[in-house]
């Protein structure tokens, strides 16, 4: 594998650790999606923040990313995220759109409390078809929580990266 990023969005923490592990087995980079306006990551208030997700969801809203990402320095980018309605976060279609990942193999990864993927790798392939889109990985919210080391291994040696 060449040079590696391990890009993530967590509010609550989940996806970070998942994020971590690969990042940590690969001996990648490791980098966090910034949103301009935080999240509230507090998870006595989950339902607001499901109320405000489904409200960006449904006004197809493009959260503004707070720091660069440099995808051009990287060949390999993992892309990890919670799922939110049975879909990413709005952030990501702003990863999407704000950079160009043509030429880059992309490998999705995410946190879910049942729904697997929701069909965001398919999405990730229509965003960016001119990557190259391998094999994702959904690891349930409380897999992730208590150490997902030994599912990532295993998806990892299927990859062959």
């Amino acid at each position: 594998m060449l040079k590696a990023l391990v890009l993530y969005f967590s509010v609550y923490g989940t996806a970070k650790k998942a994020a971590e592990e690969i990042a940590k087995q690969t001996d990648a980079d490791l980098m966090e999606i910034e949103p301009a306006v935080p999240y509230d990551s507090n998870r006595d208030h989950y339902n607001a923040l499901a109320r405000f997700a489904k409200k960006e969801t449904d006004s197809n809203a493009r959260p503004e990313i707070k720091n660069h990402i440099p995808v051009e320095d990287y060949d390999t980018i993992f892309i990890g995220y919670p799922m939110w309605w049975y879909t990413f976060p709005m952030i990501i279609y702003t990863l999407f759109e704000q950079y160009d990942f043509s030429g880059k193999t992309i490998i999705p990864f995410n946190t879910h409390m049942g729904s697997g993927d929701g069909g965001t790798y398919e999405t990730i392939r229509k965003l960016a078809p001119k990557a190259k889109i391998l094999k994702g990985l959904p690891v349930e919210m409380q897999e992730a929580e208590n150490g997902a080391e030994k599912n990532v291994r295993k998806w990892l040696d299927r990859l062959a990266i």
